[in-house]
């Protein structure tokens, strides 16, 4: 009880402030202003120079269209002679930040609703009806099992199924792609950015870019960086992958847009950097599932009346438009704050000199001497100074 008391009088009737006491030592000199200067680097160079803290900042919101060109012919067995252009290939017209080009397909034409069997596999396979459950349909079957087991060709039977006839086989790829000379088509990206906090706007299509130009240029990093025209090869090399073998089984491009623009300059300065990259990752070693694929089908009716259908598995490559960045500009609050966190920093510098000049050092007893003093209440006529 007595302790504690005497820890409460300690706390309520003592008093302490801080002495100034000039050690004349070379080391604890020059280490002292050795941390100021390492702290004053770090507030000057990273806070202010190099992270800006001197500006408010801003993060950006966009807009982007896009538009693809290019035509290109081919002549198979299946489709005969045929022109591809843009309504042909783009799927769907308009994506929200994305476009998707086909580069590759499989079709299936001329199918109807009807009893067909089934592709060939280790569950399909049949030598009677005893082995077709009629109602079942699995996860990869192309339609509902009749029960009955028919001819699929001429050595092999599967169970029948009722669904769109015939059905589809996938098990061969085109190689190469059906479209590969999508490669030299191009895409229009436009760009709108808007920082909301400074109301400042601008886009992609820079004002010294005449149309003329426009309908000439094609991006190069180094002679042509802001045309916003890009070839798809282009886009896939850059990333570091071969277009002819992305256009086989499809993926999916990323065109990143960045703006990081510095509004205490002029704004024409404020231009925008294209980078590119493949955002599906494709593992060597585990190569399962690869590649973007879907499908869809375009419907007609025949002159009976019945209903038929051409059904696609496209494989291509999406491209998804991303735009980041911030822009920076003076403001008086910031500034004073970071002031005011690196003069508190310098602090830290006499508390580090502290600790090593009273723990460390070999006078660290006799440098504590000097630092505390104990003073009792004078008034009450308890004594004079006592030096510790």
């Amino acid at each position: 009880m007595a302790g504690c008391c005497a820890v409460l009088a300690a706390f309520l009737f003592e008093y302490d402030t801080p002495r100034i006491v000039l050690i004349r030592s070379r080391k604890v000199g020059l280490m002292n202003r050795a941390v100021q200067l390492l702290i004053l680097a770090y507030v000057i160079g990273w806070v202010f120079v190099w992270e800006k803290g001197y500006q408010e900042t801003d993060s950006v919101v966009s807009s982007v269209t896009t538009k693809a060109k290019g035509v290109t012919v081919t002549n198979t067995s299946t489709l005969g002679f045929r022109v591809w252009d843009v309504a042909d290939y783009v799927i769907p017209a308009q994506e929200e930040n994305s476009l998707f080009i086909m580069t590759n397909m499989i079709i299936t034409m001329n199918q109807t609703q009807g009893f067909c069997p089934e592709l060939p596999d280790k569950t399909t396979v049949c030598k009677s009806d005893a082995n077709c459950v009629a109602g079942s349909s699995g996860t990869h079957s192309n339609g509902i099992a009749t029960g009955r087991c028919v001819l699929f060709n001429g050595t092999v039977k599967t169970c029948e199924v009722a669904a769109w006839c015939p059905v589809e086989d996938d098990s061969h790829m085109p190689k190469p792609a059906f479209l590969k000379a999508a490669e030299n088509f191009t895409l229009l990206v436009k760009n709108n950015i808007w920082y909301p906090k400074f109301n400042f706007s601008k886009r992609n299509i820079l004002p010294n870019i005449t149309t003329t130009y426009l309908k000439s240029c094609t991006y190069d990093a180094v002679t042509d960086p802001f045309c916003p025209i890009f070839r798809l090869g282009k886009i896939v090399e850059s990333a570091g992958h071969s277009f002819q073998d992305m256009a086989i089984e499809g993926g999916i491009m990323g065109i990143q847009i960045n703006w990081d623009c510095n509004l205490d300059r002029t704004s024409s300065l404020c231009l925008p950097s294209y980078s590119f990259r493949r955002l599906d990752t494709r593992d060597v070693d585990h190569n399962v599932s690869p590649g973007y694929n879907f499908r869809f089908a375009k419907y007609y009716s025949h002159l009976t009346g019945a209903e038929h259908r051409t059904l696609i598995k496209a494989y291509g490559i999406r491209f998804d438009i991303i735009v980041f960045g911030k822009a920076g500009k003076f403001d008086i609050i910031p500034t004073m704050i970071n002031v005011g966190s690196g003069l508190a920093l310098l602090g830290v510098a006499t508390v580090l000199c502290d600790v090593i000049v009273f723990y460390c050092m070999k006078k660290r007893y006799y440098y504590r001497e000097k630092k505390y003093k104990y003073v009792e209440d004078y008034e009450q006529g308890l004594g004079g100074e006592m030096d510790q």
